[in-house]
């Protein structure tokens, strides 16, 4: 028997729920890409994702999804043999150092595993270290998707200021852009990296990377940049075409100008406001579920917490069970475990973009029946904390 018929929750962190909004505007006949209303909605959306990133530097748009960004990011201020220090605390930290590593860059890693955020003394001894300054960049997640953690990207940056260090600040806003408190001008980040999947709402696609003139100024030398990933004709195209480095992703740019549209009309700080409560929503489950069985937190500390998606550990084999059940007899898909051995032994649960309450706790209540389903031992009372913060927060 199962109960899965209807419409599908996907609580996965990325690509996250697509608003009808967002679907309709996507829903029409290919338009004219030469001139014409496209090229005005196109327009439009630069000034507006400028909003969104709090930030007055160029922005230059990639079609692809974040690991192209990533590279087209790279890209455009490496050169061969620059050295580059990537701050992990997941997964996707290493990632992109990966990346870095195939432009030939040498890279070097403080891997802070996948349950802290960056510490400042390690990063001030490493930047100390560098009398010659070598690191041409710093590289770190705001929110490392895989572990659920934040970093405190101000404090990085005034790590590398106190250090007295002329590295760029590269931020890879992928997993908290339009969910986390974001400052890319006010935290003093010079790249900033993020794609449309996540707190944008739109279907994965599209890359963007905000550059300031700082980056832009090491651009002039960097050799990695191609005439493709080159960012300068896509921030200050002389013709449509040069945005995209060739044809337009028409129909992304629909969805993304109606996703855009409904973040401004939501207003950024309440954006923020409302993944703020629903994170604690679950959180407050999770605190409940944890008092009795194998239910754990993967960062402790609420406020190194990630606003748009949250990872747990469940016991060895409960994470794929309990995922299997919420999918199959609910119509609840949960998050994959990643970065950790063994994976089925965690999930993930995501709650970024367009996500409310009646939807974060009919998550929670899927999970507190298929923690029952599957036999897996847990604590009483989560529903009951989740209502009562909301009833108290709404």
């Amino acid at each position: 028997m199962s109960l899965a018929q209807g419409r599908q929750y996907l609580a996965i962190p990325g690509p996250s729920v697509v608003p009808d909004r967002v679907l309709q505007a996507m829903h029409r006949a290919a338009p004219n890409i030469y001139g014409g209303p496209l090229h005005d909605l196109t327009y439009s959306l630069i000034p507006d994702l400028k909003k969104i990133a709090r930030t007055e530097a160029n922005l230059a748009f990639y079609i692809g999804n974040g690991h192209a960004a990533w590279e087209a990011a790279l890209a455009n201020v490496l050169s061969r043999g620059d050295k580059v220090l990537v701050l992990a605390t997941g997964l996707f930290g290493l990632g992109w150092a990966e990346v870095a590593r195939g432009l030939r860059a040498e890279v070097e890693v403080i891997d802070y595993g996948v349950q802290s955020d960056v510490s400042a003394d390690r990063l001030d001894a490493a930047l100390r270290a560098d009398a010659e300054g070598r690191i041409k960049a710093v590289m770190v997640c705001h929110v490392d998707t895989s572990a659920g953690v934040r970093n405190d990207i101000a404090a990085i940056r005034r790590t590398m200021d106190e250090a007295g260090h002329g590295a760029l600040l590269m931020v890879d806003c992928i997993a908290s852009l339009a969910c986390d408190v974001y400052e890319m001008d006010g935290w003093g980040a010079d790249v900033t990296v993020a794609a449309s999947q996540k707190g944008l709402m739109t279907p994965p696609g599209l890359g963007f990377v905000w550059f300031n003139d700082k980056a832009a100024k090491v651009h002039e030398t960097a050799d990695c940049s191609t005439g493709y990933w080159n960012w300068t004709p896509r921030a200050k195209p002389e013709g449509y075409w040069q945005l995209f480095g060739g044809t337009a992703p028409t129909h992304h740019l629909y969805g993304l100008r109606a996703a855009v549209d409904m973040i401004l009309e939501e207003g950024i700080e309440h954006v923020w406001t409302r993944h703020d409560k629903l994170a604690r929503a679950l959180w407050a489950a999770i605190d409940a579920w944890s008092q009795s069985g194998p239910m754990t937190f993967n960062i402790k500390d609420p406020a190194r917490r990630a606003r748009a998606v949250s990872a747990f550990g469940i016991g060895a084999g409960n994470g794929d069970k309990l995922r299997a059940w919420c999918e199959e007899k609910a119509g609840l898909t949960l998050g994959i475990g990643l970065g950790r051995e063994p994976s089925d032994a965690f999930f993930r649960v995501g709650h970024m973009g367009h996500v409310n309450a009646q939807m974060m706790l009919a998550a929670i209540a899927t999970i507190d029946a298929g923690l029952k389903a599957a036999g897996i031992p847990h604590g009483a009372g989560a529903v009951e904390a989740a209502t009562a913060l909301i009833a108290r927060e709404a």
